[in-house]
């Protein structure tokens, strides 16, 4: 199944990992996963929202990024699918 890729493990950054999906399923690995884990959902699924996406899983593998990072390696790994 074909994937769209964005971002690294480092410090700071994130790895996002989309796949076409049945609904929407977000996955999110987080070393702040028990402060933030919620939040980093909920901006997923929100821009998921606005994009009019609704067939899509997402895995997020989080180091500690802004809010900012996730969603931009969010969308560049949406165009990476592409259709």
């Amino acid at each position: 199944m074909k994937k769209g890729v964005a971002g690294t493990k480092e410090s700071s950054d994130c790895l996002v990992v989309v796949e076409k999906h049945e609904g929407i399923l977000v996955i999110v690995e987080s070393i702040v996963k028990d402060f933030f884990g919620d939040h980093i959902e909920n901006l997923v699924k929100k821009t998921l929202k606005d994009l009019k996406i609704d067939n899509l899983k997402v895995t997020v593998d989080d180091m500690g990024a802004y809010d900012f990072t996730i969603k931009a390696r969010l969308l560049t790994a949406i165009e990476r699918l592409g259709d």
